[in-house]
């Protein structure tokens, strides 16, 4: 059960008049007053001179292209590690880097960031200069370790840090302490490019490019990678991301982008000129997330890397299937999940615990993070799901609601007992951890009792935030476009969402769990296709329904049309 909230929305505003009314409502919502507040244009981007740590990476990294140095990337397994790990080899190459290489832990075997068994690995290679890329703020024994063996570190994250920070050659992340970039929302594919830019004025002001006989390369020509990152990572997208994924996806639509970017849209049936934020969310970042969460994100990096279009296709097709597979198993683990939960449920006469922890040894641990999620927006609480770790370990992806700021707790529960937790880390909304198998009964009762005490208990349903009701004369084709193309949209900048009561003309199931309907607004005569997601499980819909939808734009076999692509389904009474 959710309910349907319209926030009230301030009359003040100076946008232009205009603007079509539904669309300047929507935009004061989300807090833009003038029209200055739309212009997305690179000149509007955030200066890079605040970055803490910009400068000392500047010297190291040129240091290393003057000498011919190895550069050694370390990456993550997720599409904004490989999105950042892809970045920083292209731009490097272009730079003149001739010893450029990467490393990303599978996270089967060696877990997330820089540990030091990474650095023993990368040690192999004899690297004149590690650079971390979306990792590497919590690393301190990695770091630790890399400093033993002579190899200075550049670390470039933008994960919350710790209350230590690793003694690394230079640390560039905007949620340090000091640092006074104006946006805290980076992805790390975002800090990467900045530093890229950074060194690229570097290499201007020494005449290097004419120096070494390159063409001056055009930091444009990487955006799509970071449009890409930014969105599949969830970061919020306040204007300075907005107008970092708004610039890649105009690349993207002019067909400037990598090979394997437009080959996974393809396989996603996206059509590439129409490509707008969400394609990057639902369509090309969970097929790359599948090679980390299943095999090897190197696939997927390769996959971004190549200039083959043929080869890139190859890779997209492989990464496709990997995200079949992902799904399958994902499924199975989500019906487990439920008839786990059901059986607590009955276990507490009725009530839940505020915080979820669930655990089954066969779990696999590339999809609990997405299994968590799928469970939190089920039950609307926090929820860590476990997976077996090996050698006694366990490993955990924590996914939290509005309210209650996850990495914060766990915090709070490794301050409390500093022997219950190997390592943690993330964001307010996402974080990932582990711990002693052993230990996961002492963990469970503390998450669940600060998950208590932190979180209100009307955080505790499902809310869906509407923009209000559209006219019956609003249902058109032209704001259909115009809302598409408006954000781009996503975290912290929601597409926008209506709502209001409708006729149900025609229904039927699609796709075994899809509900296609033909349905009328109360008021109007003319009727209108809809699709609802994953939500045949309602059966038989009454006559009368009120709904929260997004008015989308449909495009079949040649024909244009709105649509409404329907989030929830209020029976009415």
């Amino acid at each position: 059960m959710k309910i349907i909230r319209r926030p009230t929305v301030s009359q003040s505003s100076n946008l232009s008049a205009n603007i079509y009314p539904v669309l300047r409502r929507v935009y004061q919502a989300r807090g833009l007053v003038t029209d200055g507040d739309l212009e997305q244009g690179l000149d509007r981007l955030l200066p890079m001179t605040p970055l803490l740590g910009v400068d000392a990476a500047v010297e190291l990294l040129h240091l290393q292209l003057e000498k011919g140095g190895h550069i050694l990337v370390v990456g993550d397994y997720d599409a904004d590690g490989a999105t950042s790990t892809a970045l920083s080899l292209l731009a490097l190459q272009a730079f003149g880097g001739q010893r450029l290489s990467y490393l990303v832990p599978n996270r089967f075997e060696y877990g997330y960031g820089l540990t030091p068994e990474i650095v023993e690995l990368a040690a192999e290679r004899s690297p004149d200069l590690i650079v971390t890329v979306d990792n590497g703020i919590s690393s301190l024994k990695g770091v630790a370790r890399a400093a033993e063996l002579g190899i200075p570190v550049l670390v470039t994250d933008h994960h919350l840090p710790g209350k230590v920070l690793p003694d690394a050659a230079a640390i560039v992340n905007p949620n340090q302490p000091g640092d006074g970039f104006g946006s805290k929302n980076l992805a790390g594919v975002g800090v990467i490019f900045y530093v890229m830019v950074a060194l690229r004025s570097r290499l201007r002001e020494t005449d290097w490019f004419k120096t070494k006989g390159l063409p001056e390369p055009n930091m444009a020509e990487w955006l799509d990678l970071v449009a890409l990152g930014t969105v599949a990572d969830l970061v919020p997208l306040d204007r300075n991301n907005r107008i970092l994924v708004e610039q890649g996806l105009r690349r993207i639509r002019a067909g400037r982008c990598r090979p394997g970017i437009q080959a996974l849209l393809e396989l996603a049936g996206r059509s590439l000129h129409r490509v707008v934020a969400s394609d990057m969310g639902f369509a090309v970042g969970p097929r790359l997330n599948a090679a980390g969460r299943l095999e090897d994100m190197g696939q997927g990096i390769e996959c971004l890397l190549t200039n083959d279009h043929n080869l890139a296709r190859q890779m997209a097709v492989e990464l496709d299937q990997l995200n079949k597979t992902r799904r399958e198993i994902e499924q199975e683990m989500k019906e487990q999940a439920l008839q786990a939960l059901e059986q607590l449920h009955l276990s507490t006469e009725g009530e839940l615990p505020t915080g979820l922890c669930l655990f089954r040894s066969e779990w696999h641990q590339g999809v609990i993070g997405i299994l968590a999620s799928r469970i939190k927006e089920q039950y609307h609480r926090p929820v860590i799901a476990f997976a077996d770790g090996g050698e006694g370990m366990l490993k955990g992806s924590a996914r939290s609601v509005p309210g209650l700021h996850i990495r914060d707790l766990l915090d709070r529960i490794a301050a409390a007992d500093p022997d219950l937790l190997d390592r943690f880390g993330g964001h307010a909304m996402a974080a990932g951890l582990s711990l002693k198998q052993e230990n996961l009964p002492r963990f469970k009762a503390a998450f669940e009792h600060e998950a208590a005490a932190l979180l209100d208990p009307s955080r505790l349903v499902g809310e869906v935030i509407s923009d209000g009701e559209l006219d019956v004369t609003d249902f058109n084709l032209d704001l259909a476009q115009q809302l598409r193309v408006a954000g781009p949209w996503g975290q912290g900048f929601p597409e926008p969402t209506f709502d209001g009561t409708f006729q149900v003309r025609q229904q039927r199931v699609v796709g075994e769990r899809h509900l296609k309907l033909r349905l009328a607004p109360m008021g109007g005569r003319e009727s209108l296709d809809a699709i609802a997601f994953n939500q045949a499980d309602l059966g038989e819909l009454p006559g009368q329904v009120r709904l929260a939808y997004r008015l989308d734009v449909n495009e079949y076999r040649g024909e244009v049309t709105p649509q409404l692509i329907v989030e929830y389904i209020q029976l009415t009474s």
